[in-house]
C-alpha cells in the first residue's frame, strides 16, 4: 500500500490524539487542507471569507479555488493577525466565514473573541494552523479552536512529512466530506462510485510514515525552540527592541521568532551585514503581505487601508531558530545581532 494505507491511518489517529481533536484527515499539502475545509464548510460562489493580509498566498488562494471571495484586512499589532474588531468591521451580508491565521506558531491572540463573533453571526471559523503544530492557548491546542483547522507539513515546518497537510475538526460531516474529496470524490477508497467532484489530494504512505516519526518528537522540538526564544527575549529586552510577545496563557511553538527593527534601520542592510558575519536571517512572515501581491490586487476592497501591516511587515525580522541549534549557534546569533543593531542604531 503506497497511499491511504496503515501509515496514513496511524498518522491521522496519532495527530488527532495529540491535538485532542475527534477527527484528523491527512492530505497532500496545507493548501489542500485549507481548500477542502472551506468546501466542507459550505463555501460557495459569492461567499466572502475574511482573512488577514499578513499571510501566505495559499490562504487567500484556497478561498478563491473553493469558489469564494477573500476579504483581505489589516492586522493588529498583537500577533500580527486579525482580531474580533477587525472582523466585525469587515462583515457584510455575504460573509460566510473567517480564517484566523496563527503567525509563526503564536495562536491568534483574540481567537476566542473571533469565535464568539462567528458563533453569533452563524459563520464558520477556519484556523490556518500551518505554523502552529502543538501550540496552545489555555488548555486547548491549535486546530481545535474553530470549525476546522488546517496544518502544513512542508519541509520548513516545525515537523514535516516531506509534503503534506492535515485537517482537524470536531464535525464528523466535515471529516467525512474531506475524506471523500481527497480521493477523487469516491464514496470510499475501495469503490469507483464518484459521489462528489474531488481531486487527487491524497497523502502518500511514505509521507505519512515520515510525519508519524516526526510527530513523536514534536513536544521535544517545542521545548527546545522555547529555550532559544527565551535567550532571544532577554537580548532584545536589554536593547529595547520591540518583539512579538507570547501571552502568558499561550504555548508558542516558535516556528518563527519575530521582532521589529527600529524605523531608522534598513532591513536589507541589517540582514546583509548579519549574513557577512555568518548569521542568516530567514524570510519574514510575511513580506510582501497579500495587499502588495499582484495576484490579489483585484480582491482588495475599495478604500481598504493597511496601515498597521505596512508598518509591521516591512520592519519584522526572523532570526534563525530550529530544534537542533547548539548553544554556540544561539550565542553567535545573539552576538552578531547585538553588534549589528548597536552599530545601525548609532
Amino acid at each position: 500500500m503506497l497511499t491511504l494505507g496503515a501509515y496514513t491511518k496511524k498518522f491521522e489517529s496519532e495527530f488527532a490524539k495529540f491535538v485532542n481533536a475527534p477527527h484528523a484527515v491527512a492530505v497532500n499539502s496545507g493548501t489542500s487542507a485549507l481548500e477542502i475545509a472551506l468546501r466542507a464548510l459550505g463555501l460557495k460562489s459569492a461567499g466572502e471569507v475574511i482573512l488577514p493580509t499578513n499571510t501566505f498566498g495559499a490562504t487567500a488562494a484556497a478561498v478563491v479555488f473553493a469558489g469564494g471571495t477573500p476579504i483581505i484586512t489589516d492586522v493588529s499589532r498583537d500577533g500580527l493577525t486579525i482580531d474580533s474588531d477587525i472582523v466585525r468591521r469587515a462583515l457584510t451580508p455575504n460573509t460566510k466565514g473567517v480564517i484566523a491565521v496563527h503567525i509563526g506558531g503564536l495562536i491568534c491572540p483574540d481567537i476566542e473573541g473571533i469565535r464568539e463573533l462567528c458563533d453569533k453571526k452563524g459563520l464558520f471559523l477556519v484556523e490556518d494552523a500551518a505554523h502552529a503544530h502543538g501550540s496552545m492557548i489555555g488548555n486547548k491546542k491549535a486546530g481545535t479552536l474553530g470549525s476546522a483547522g488546517a496544518f502544513s507539513f512542508y519541509p520548513t515546518k516545525i515537523i514535516t512529512s516531506g509534503e503534506g497537510g492535515m485537517i482537524t475538526t470536531n464535525n464528523e460531516e466535515v471529516a467525512e466530506f474531506s475524506r471523500i474529496m481527497r480521493d477523487q470524490g469516491k464514496e470510499s477508497f475501495s469503490s469507483n462510485r464518484i459521489v462528489r467532484l474531488g481531486y487527487n489530494w491524497r497523502m502518500p504512505e511514505i509521507c505519512a510514515a515520515t510525519g508519524l516519526v516526526q510527530l513523536r518528537h514534536l513536544s521535544d522540538f517545542i521545548q527546545k525552540r522555547n529555550a532559544i526564544a527565551k535567550a532571544y527575549d532577554m537580548t532584545l529586552e536589554k536593547l529595547g527592541i520591540e518583539r512579538v510577545v507570547t501571552p502568558p496563557n499561550q504555548l508558542n511553538n516558535y516556528y518563527k521568532y519575530t521582532y521589529l527593527l527600529p524605523k531608522n534601520i534598513n532591513r536589507d542592510e541589517f540582514k546583509a551585514n548579519c549574513r557577512k558575519r555568518g548569521v542568516i536571517y530567514g524570510g519574514e512572515v510575511y513580506w510582501p503581505p497579500l495587499h502588495m501581491q499582484p495576484a490579489f490586487k483585484s480582491y482588495l476592497q475599495h478604500g481598504a487601508r493597511f496601515e498597521t501591516a505596512d508598518d509591521l511587515c516591512q520592519r519584522m525580522v526572523n532570526p534563525p531558530i530550529f530544534s537542533q541549534m547548539t548553544s554556540q549557534e544561539v550565542n553567535t546569533v545573539i552576538d552578531v545581532t547585538q553588534e549589528q543593531l548597536s552599530k545601525l542604531m548609532g
